[in-house]
């Protein structure tokens, strides 16, 4: 791994991205492979099946997992789950958390965006999380879910009739994990703008990084 920028030696507190999907997930990790951190993403969570083991509720087998304990900064699925962060604050009292958020509607195209049209990855954890559960059952009666957890089969419609339901449960989750940290450890929690132009500066000021001022990154931008 090449690193870009000298730093002090990277503590070993876990660090997780809790930011919902398309809100610069895959960014942060780039940002933290920069400056030398072990980071596990979209690959990592592939390979150990990690969405569907927090889908079952069987955290020990991803706490215990080797390619967690290797690592020490997460982003993407499952740590941007809806109250995961919850169980990894009660676990992981040490560790830090990052919460970036952007304007809703242009969040919610983002989403639209990414698989023209469709639901993102598993059709039904996302639904699951997106409160779409009743519509799949109603469509797919007869699919076995828990067989399919681990499937991107995007089965489902993603268009503007559902911006108004996307962007309120997008609004409460991450108000909910802003009241959640400021309750129990408001020192834990990271907060920033993805629209800010210094939002990196401000991100290695919190883990105690310098970060040039020209530095930027854009990772798994959307194409339209």
């Amino acid at each position: 791994m090449i690193k870009l920028f000298d730093s002090l030696q990277p503590s070993k507190e876990k660090i997780f991205c809790i930011s919902f999907q398309r809100t610069g997930t895959t960014s942060v990790g780039q940002f933290f492979k920069d400056f030398g951190y072990r980071v596990a993403g979209y690959n990592a969570q592939r390979s150990t099946a990690w969405s569907k083991l927090r889908f079952l509720g069987d955290f020990d087998a991803i706490f215990h997992s080797s390619a967690f304990k290797k690592s020490q900064v997460f982003e993407d699925n499952p740590w941007f789950s809806p109250e995961f962060y919850k169980i990894l604050y009660h676990r992981f009292p040490a560790s830090k958390y990052i919460l970036f958020t952007r304007d809703a509607d242009l969040w919610f195209d983002s989403m639209v965006n990414h698989s023209q049209g469709k639901t993102l990855g598993n059709t039904y954890r996302h639904c699951k999380m997106y409160d779409r559960e009743l519509e799949f059952f109603e469509k797919f009666p007869d699919y076995n879910c828990y067989e399919n957890l681990h499937a991107i089969d995007n089965l489902l419609d993603l268009n503007e009739s559902h911006r108004e339901h996307y962007t309120s449960i997008y609004r409460r989750r991450n108000k909910e994990v802003i009241d959640f940290f400021n309750y129990v450890s408001p020192e834990s929690l990271f907060v920033g703008q993805l629209e800010d132009p210094d939002k990196w500066q401000k991100l290695g000021g919190f883990f105690n990084l310098t970060v040039p001022e020209d530095y930027s990154v854009h990772s798994n931008k959307t194409k339209r």
